[in-house]
């Protein structure tokens, strides 16, 4: 009985590919956009012919129009909000994936000013196809997935540069900057641990396929916090308390990350992914390094409230100076001399002794 309704779910769902095709060769003013689409993103449950995934690139690269781009991120969000079968919902998020990875950057472009304009077209917290248990499985790992290519996009508009094309953004960042960027990067890397697969998914080759994209992204994440994490800890131990405290929960954060990565990774190999890439190795910074940021916590400096009205004060444009003093007496009436200009305020910085940094090096 279940094979008989497996065959017949394959029925409908090849004679629903070959109905939109149909209206496509017919209505469509990019009818071979929308039938590569279409194939590319099928109800057979294997991968994607490669024929089809060039042709929807051929309409995204550099030298076409806006509008057609436009157009094809708006053909891939229908295809995800109107499916309810894992195999079609799966293979369109790998197109859109693969298009961030190896198009133009208009395409990355347009789907984040569609997203500012349409809501989130990854946005599949909700996603089951309960046609089989191995189907609910592919559900839940496709919701993930979605999760972190939506989250692979987020953190585009906080960086101001993808992770996967330039990972050295946060080499060189000051201390503002990486207090809002590493957070970002945590956060991506959090998203990306979660598609570790679980169940049946372990086992399906088109998840295969996303994942071992996935499991190549993780390098330049992970890569990109390693660096911010030593910029980070280069300006550490001259911080004020607030900043410090963040920093500290930053640094405990990464490493508590990176132990879960190689979990990652261990799941990864059992599944035979990732053996061909240069997966990192994670390695852990000695104990005593931590102790001695924790230890700089508890007596770092305050950032005082009036060094801050100080600073303000002294870096205040003339203009604004102007504004808030009366103006002076006329000449004929005033006979008192003239009263000393006031020295201007200095800023005062606490002195902090410098503490020598443990060896923390990059993993190899």
């Amino acid at each position: 009985m279940a094979g008989g309704g497996t065959s017949i779910r394959k029925y409908v769902g090849a004679l629903k590919d070959s109905t939109t095709v149909s209206i496509a060769k017919v209505n469509s003013d990019y009818k071979q956009l929308d039938i590569a689409i279409v194939k590319a993103t099928n109800h057979v449950e294997r991968p994607a012919k490669e024929k089809y995934i060039r042709d929807i690139f051929m309409h995204l690269n550099s030298g076409r129009a806006r509008a057609d781009v436009a157009y094809c991120i708006r053909a891939l969000a229908r295809r995800l909000s109107k499916t309810r079968n894992w195999a079609v919902a799966l293979k369109t998020l790998i197109v859109i994936h693969r298009a961030l990875r190896e198009v133009d950057p208009s395409f990355r472009d347009e789907l984040v000013s569609y997203g500012r304009s349409s809501g989130q077209m990854l946005h599949m917290s909700y996603f089951k196809d309960d046609s089989s248990p191995d189907a609910w499985d592919h559900s839940a790992w496709i919701r993930n997935y979605a999760l972190f290519l939506e989250e692979r996009l987020e953190s585009f508009r906080v960086l101001n540069y993808d992770v996967e094309l330039d990972p050295l953004g946060t080499r060189d960042v000051d201390t503002t900057g990486l207090l809002a960027q590493l957070p970002a990067l945590s956060q991506l890397l959090f998203r990306l641990i979660s598609c570790q697969p679980h169940g049946s998914s372990s086992y399906n080759t088109i998840i295969q396929h996303a994942l071992s994209m996935v499991a190549t992204e993780s390098v330049r994440i992970q890569t990109a916090i390693n660096d911010g994490i030593l910029n980070l800890v280069d300006k550490f131990f001259d911080m004020h308390r607030d900043d410090a405290i963040r920093a500290l929960d930053i640094y405990k954060k990464a490493l508590k990350q990176a132990g879960q990565l190689s979990g990652f990774y261990e799941t990864c190999k059992t599944i035979h992914i990732g053996r061909d890439e240069k997966l990192l190795t994670i390695e852990q910074p000695p104990a005593s390094f931590l102790q001695a940021m924790e230890d700089y916590v508890r007596d770092a400096p305050l950032a005082s409230k009036n060094q801050a009205v100080l600073a303000i004060e002294y870096n205040r444009k003339p203009e604004e100076e102007e504004a808030s003093t009366p103006p002076p007496p006329p000449p004929q009436v005033s006979t008192s001399e003239k009263e000393p200009e006031p020295e201007p305020v200095k800023k005062v910085v606490p002195r902090v002794e410098q503490i020598d940094l443990l060896a923390l090096t990059r993993p190899s």
